[in-house]
């Protein structure tokens, strides 16, 4: 029983670490303990952890966890990689000790002891061609070329120079502060990669985040039919509901007999089955449930990056445009005091304006709504066809791109 209430904490604490950290900033759970939780894990601890250190070491103990941090965060270095790898090949090896001795079973031919080493090895290889392969270096020799592919908006995008490289800037580049270089059509700095995300390995990063979610799909649909032949071979339900003669056919770990002669029924049925396969195949169990969770962060990490690429838009460019609305949000405020400021001056003569009723102002076009329109009609959205062809080939991928020359303004 002590095995049945380890997995009902260990979902609900994961659940809550999980939705903590990842939504803890919605409206929704302001003022809430979810907000805090989130507090908590993104700044508290951390500030918490340098104090103690700071107490008991000293400032050089401060300073030793500064470097450390200045280097995990702010240099590039292997350390997200390893503990992908870590996970990766400890998950798949915990899954081989625990569940390859019931393969083949009654839904599962030996095929699949092949088939996830394969399923594991494209998932390697897709880390590893997002992690070394260039994702779109800005360099003196191409400079003219990408201006050429990326032309500017002038709006968030404008003709300069960057200060690091002393090269023109084209527009959706950027430079990463933790590569040292400039990247074209830049989406973020990945750690788990350590390498920046851009024009030419957006494909793999789209590819690795899609496959390494159907491999835990793959994961939990196997063990779930595993656990289903092993139902199946021992003849649990049969034994449960006194259609077999023999009740202690089942292993050691469950005694039927106890639960001899239940009604042939799901609800009936169901909790004995959980807690068999709770005491039996808790490892199995524990497996469904974390690739379960790993799936859900995938699908939404997918998602969101499916849809950025689907308008052909970048994740650095959403925040370039949150700053352009706040800018314009400022700009409308002061421009609302200053007529409001006039109106009250101008309320002193006797040609003043009658006051605009209430549902007029209601109904009235917001002043940022021509905003909204320019974000909605982004210049590089192309449609979705063309959109997903520039990242399946990316314009430096293409033989025309090293034939086009800067167009003089």
């Amino acid at each position: 029983m002590a095995v049945q209430w380890i997995l009902i904490c260990h979902v609900l604490l994961t659940a809550l670490v999980v939705i903590s950290f990842l939504c803890g900033q919605w409206p929704i759970f302001r003022g809430t303990f979810i907000e805090r939780i989130h507090y908590f894990i993104t700044f508290g601890a951390y500030d918490y952890f340098l104090r103690f250190v700071g107490v008991i070491c000293g400032s050089r103990g401060t300073d030793a966890i500064l470097c450390v941090e200045d280097y995990c965060c702010n240099r590039p270095n292997p350390i997200m990689q390893f503990i992908y790898l870590g996970i990766l090949g400890g998950t798949y090896y915990v899954i081989v000790k625990s569940s390859f001795d019931y393969i083949p079973s009654y839904y599962l031919s030996e095929i699949h002891r092949y088939m996830s080493v394969l399923a594991v090895g494209v998932g390697i290889l897709l880390f590893l061609l997002t992690s070394f392969s260039d994702p779109g270096t800005v360099k003196a020799e191409n400079v003219s070329q990408y201006i050429s592919a990326y032309p500017y908006d002038d709006i968030i995008y404008s003709e300069k120079e960057c200060s690091t490289c002393d090269i023109p800037k084209p527009a959706r580049s950027k430079h990463c502060s933790i590569c040292d270089r400039c990247v074209a059509r830049f989406d973020h700095h990945c750690g788990w990669m350590n390498n920046c995300i851009g024009e030419r390995n957006t494909r793999y990063f789209m590819a690795f985040l899609l496959w390494h979610f159907l491999l835990c799909i793959y994961g939990v649909v196997a063990l779930g039919l595993l656990l289903a032949g092993r139902l199946k071979e021992l003849k649990v339900i049969y034994i449960l509901t006194g259609k077999m003669n023999s009740p202690f056919s089942l292993d050691s770990n469950f005694v039927s007999a106890v639960y001899y002669g239940i009604e042939n029924s799901f609800s009936s049925l169901a909790p004995y089955v959980a807690q068999w396969l709770l005491g039996s195949y808790n490892t199995q169990v524990l497996l469904m449930v974390f690739l379960i969770i790993v799936a859900l962060l995938l699908a939404g990490f997918f998602g969101y990056h499916a849809n950025l690429c689907l308008t052909n838009t970048t994740t650095n460019e959403t925040f370039k445009w949150q700053d352009y609305l706040s800018w314009q949000k400022k700009l409308n405020e002061a421009k609302a005091s200053e007529a409001a400021l006039k109106a009250s001056i101008s309320g002193l003569s006797p040609d003043k304006k009658a006051p605009e009723g209430k549902w007029k102002s209601f109904f009235r076009r917001s002043p940022l709504e021509h905003v909204d329109t320019v974000v909605k009609n982004n210049k590089y959205d192309k449609g979705y066809f063309h959109n997903i062809c520039e990242i399946i080939f990316p314009y430096s991928s293409r033989p025309s791109f090293s034939r086009t020359k800067l167009k003089k303004r």
